[in-house]
């Protein structure tokens, strides 16, 4: 082994021991090897090493294993995709890419898609090659956007890719991101629903479960990022909202509304094995990041930037709902709508609202509500407090009375907008935010040589992102490819990126940005998490901690 070949024996080291005292002193030779090799040169060389060798290298010597826990504690973000059709092949791929190089994985995120998908072994490959301790999410997705784990070629797919004349080719795509960012504690907590029938999900618990863990290993009960994937079989904004109520302002929410998932948690208790002798499913899991109180001298910051591409612009006079009734089917949970115009008193047949709206849009396919939601919100035992909130359902229908739309909550009295997709306000919004990340750059640069001047603060740099997409959109939708992701890639070339395109936008935080909807004055001062044919942007940046002298 390399680290017994360069370890001197006891005996050796003993009789070096005794001719040092017995010869007169000698002028010091020049050092060689690696012993004459600068350590910033030394730490460049053990960086560029594929990670199972770099193990190899950190027990050679204290020197060797005092530079590798060095390289190990700096951030990284990894991320990788494979469209291999074995996923044996594919898993192999993008784990080979991500590990090409020195990482300590802190948590990782898998994303499929493909049929006849196999998550659970996915996830037992994962946990075997990253640690069972490692927090790691597994889900389906519509679209992947990334680089080739093979080519390095940067590529959006969308499931709709993989078909043909109607039917699966049996074509099979995964994109692997692994992270570790200092300073943080990471790990993945559930929403638990009950096995027993009808069992109402426990919505209040999981918020608890968050704040919990944050207060647990931070000064504060709000952590600083949350990347969330519910279940296609649960409606998330009733989570959200209790998320958004209970969250502070920097808190930051993104993820995948709509997804099959399974996860694995650093903490055994809180994994669910879906066997028949659990007791819950999980309805939704959330990757939680909260600052650690206790992080070690020397640690810079991370940050995390979000911003929103809308995608909708809102079209006709705003609604009210004169009547609301839920409705449950095999196909899932609507509403009925009876509305009618703000001020007017006729009641306004579903399907004559349909019609207007095709006749100036000229046969929209989808249609959506933005629903000007008050409500009292509380978690546990709390004081409610008012929320105002933008909601969003499509709309599925509609007959001589009523209005047909997706999802409940919807209450008598409420006022909507109609809402429709528009590629035109969806490539100006991509516009926005790649000026907006333009100029973050710009400031940051400005601020950099300042504090540089003034402290010693190394630079402020950006070490990768994760962009979730509406499946809505992508090159059918604009025309073009890659423009979802274009606003990251002109602006941070060469960073690592994990994009998928989701069945449900989350975002949320106080540095998404909601003015890029064409609505209302009454829509754009509400907040909204869960939203429709939208891109939502997370940028992971990372401040050194000044030079200590």
């Amino acid at each position: 082994m390399l680290s017994h070949a360069l370890r001197p024996s006891k005996s050796c080291r003993i009789v070096i021991s005794t001719t040092m005292e017995e010869k007169p002193k000698e002028a010091k030779t020049a050092m060689t090897g690696f012993a004459s090799i600068n350590e910033d040169l030394f730490q460049n060389i053990l960086k560029r090493i594929p990670a199972l060798s770099f193990a190899s290298a950190a027990c050679v010597s204290k020197s060797w294993n005092r530079n590798c826990n060095q390289i190990l504690y700096k951030p990284k973000l990894a991320s990788a995709f494979s469209l291999n059709p074995v996923q044996k092949v594919a898993l192999e791929e993008v784990v080979n890419k991500v590990l090409s190089k020195p990482i300590r994985p802190q948590f990782a995120i898998a994303n499929v898609i493909g049929s006849g998908v196999d998550l659970s072994g996915i996830l037992d490959f994962l946990a075997a090659k990253l640690g069972s301790k490692t927090p790691i999410i597994v889900s389906c997705a519509g679209g992947i956007m990334g680089r080739d784990a093979v080519t390095d070629e940067y590529k959006e797919v969308m499931i709709e890719d993989f078909w043909v004349d109607g039917a699966s080719n049996s074509s099979y795509g995964i994109m692997l991101a692994v992270g570790f960012l200092p300073g943080l504690k990471v790990d993945a907590i559930p929403l638990l629903r009950p096995r027993k029938a009808r069992g109402v999900a426990m919505v209040d618990k999981f918020v608890m479960d968050i704040m919990n863990f944050a207060a647990s290993v931070s000064d504060s009960t709000s952590p600083s990022l949350i990347i969330m994937f519910g279940s296609e079989k649960t409606d998330q904004k009733p989570v959200m909202e209790k998320l958004d109520h209970a969250m502070s302002r920097e808190t930051i929410v993104v993820g995948d509304e709509r997804a099959q998932f399974l996860y694995r948690s650093g903490i055994e208790s809180r994994n669910v094995y879906y066997g028949i002798v659990d007791q819950y499913f999980s309805d939704a899991v959330a990757l939680v990041f909260a600052r650690d109180q206790n992080r070690p001298s020397g640690t810079g910051e991370i940050h995390f930037h979000s911003a929103l591409s809308s995608g909708v612009s809102a079209i006709g006079p705003r609604f009210k709902a004169v009547s609301a009734n839920e409705i449950e089917s095999e196909t899932g949970l609507s509403t009925w709508l009876t509305v009618r115009r703000e001020g007017g008193q006729e009641i306004l047949g579903g399907q004559r609202i349909i019609d207007y709206i095709n006749n100036e849009l000229g046969n929209q396919t989808k249609l959506f509500i933005g629903v000007s939601e008050q409500r009292k919100c509380f978690v546990g035992s709390e004081k409610p407090r008012q929320m105002r909130s933008l909601a969003f359902h499509e709309v599925i229908g509609g007959d001589e009375e009523h209005l047909f739309v997706d999802g409940v909550g919807i209450k008598t009295g409420d006022y909507f907008h109609l809402y429709h997709p528009d590629p035109s306000a969806a490539l100006s919004s991509c516009s926005n935010i790649s000026k907006n990340f333009r100029n973050l750059k710009l400031d940051w640069s400005f601020r950099n040589c300042q504090l540089h001047a003034a402290t010693s603060v190394g630079k402020k740099e950006v070490i990768g992102g994760f962009v979730f997409a509406c499946w809505g959109r992508g090159e059918s939708f604009f025309g073009h490819s890659n423009v979802d992701s274009s606003p990251f890639l002109d602006n941070f070339p060469g960073v690592p990126m994990a994009g998928i395109f989701t069945y449900g936008e989350i975002g949320r935080g106080s540095s998404i940005l909601n003015t890029d909807i064409e609505s209302g004055q009454e829509d754009k001062a509400l907040c909204f998490c869960v939203h429709v044919y939208s891109t939502v942007y997370l940028v992971v940046s990372y401040t050194p901690a000044p030079i200590e002298h």
